[in-house]
């Protein structure tokens, strides 16, 4: 029997609690999932890199089949404008992988046009956290300075966030996941330009990572959302060694002087460092479970951001 999946027509971070809703239930009993996005009319990089995340996991935890060899269905967008999209964004590149992919997809280059700064690119090991910053460094330079007013300097900061967000994948996923770097318009509350930086897995997530070292500091409070506190609030790594586990805080003193966001959801939680132009809430749990960790960064254009 399969089981279906519907992709959000609207399919970002917002939206993500509903998809991963669907995919819980869907995955309970372990039988080969359908993700159905015939229906889509546009996704952040935070979505495409979360679907992507879905099949990894419908594959790992044997939802793809008795054996998990069985790779689960995806139903492709049948707008043309959104498939192209997709294709360009290298979702469909990464997703052959994954799924059994139902519908026509266009024959378009995967692109690094100026709105796709990186497109969807896995993250598997330390060196494909390099390959991805020497990529972006010079192009999103431009774009810091000439669309969203930042000083040159910020350059350098930009290129350590991305960094240490898909460092996090290498260091605690304990699988694969994907970046995905894009600049446009910010609509939702926010009517300037922004780059927006989304990096996901599937792997096992900031609380079992960090359980060997923190659980029993945090005793009965332990849980998805005291490790999340952990890393980005505290800044805690499950390594020992000194220095160890500043990412995340370097990532935050960055976007504090940027006006930028960070918003982390892992297992059942969500946490998020929120500016003044956004309506966020700080900390979410018991959230319909995901596997993995997925991590949103926007950086707006400067200038005043009263809203």
């Amino acid at each position: 029997m399969t089981r279906l999946v519907e992709v959000p027509a609207q399919f970002d971070d917002r939206s993500f609690d509903q998809f991963a809703a669907a995919f819980a239930e869907a995955s309970k009993n372990g039988e080969r999932l359908l993700f159905d996005a015939h229906a889509a009319e546009w996704a952040s990089p935070y979505g495409l890199v979360g679907l992507l995340a879905a099949g990894q996991a419908a594959q790992h935890r044997g939802a793809g089949g008795a054996e998990g060899t069985t790779k689960p269905l995806l139903t492709a967008p049948t707008h043309p404008d959104v498939l192209a999209y997709w294709t360009r964004a290298g979702f469909f590149r990464e997703a052959a992988e994954l799924f059994e992919i139902h519908g026509k997809i266009p024959r378009v280059r995967v692109t690094e046009e100026s709105e796709l700064l990186l497109p969807v690119t896995p993250v598997r090991a330390a060196e494909d956290v390099h390959g991805v910053v020497s990529r972006i460094q010079q192009r999103a330079s431009a774009i810091l300075a000439s669309e969203l007013n930042l000083d040159p300097k910020a350059t350098m900061g930009f290129a350590m966030a991305l960094s240490e967000a898909c460092q996090n994948i290498v260091e605690h996923a304990g699988t694969g996941g994907w970046a995905a770097v894009q600049a446009y318009h910010w609509r939702r509350t926010l009517a300037r330009r922004v780059v927006v930086i989304a990096v996901g897995d599937a792997g096992v997530g900031f609380r079992h990572s960090l359980e060997p070292t923190q659980s029993k500091r945090s005793a009965a409070r332990w849980g998805d959302a005291a490790a999340l506190e952990a890393a980005l609030i505290q800044g805690v790594s499950r390594f020992r060694d000194p220095g160890r586990g500043q990412g995340l805080a370097g990532i935050r003193r960055y976007l504090a002087r940027w006006d930028g966001k960070i918003a982390i959801r892992s297992g059942t939680a969500r946490i998020a460092i929120v500016p003044k132009w956004d309506e966020d809430v700080p900390l979410k749990d018991g959230l319909p479970l995901f596997p993995g960790a997925q991590v949103l960064i926007i950086i707006p254009e400067q200038g005043s951001t009263e809203r």
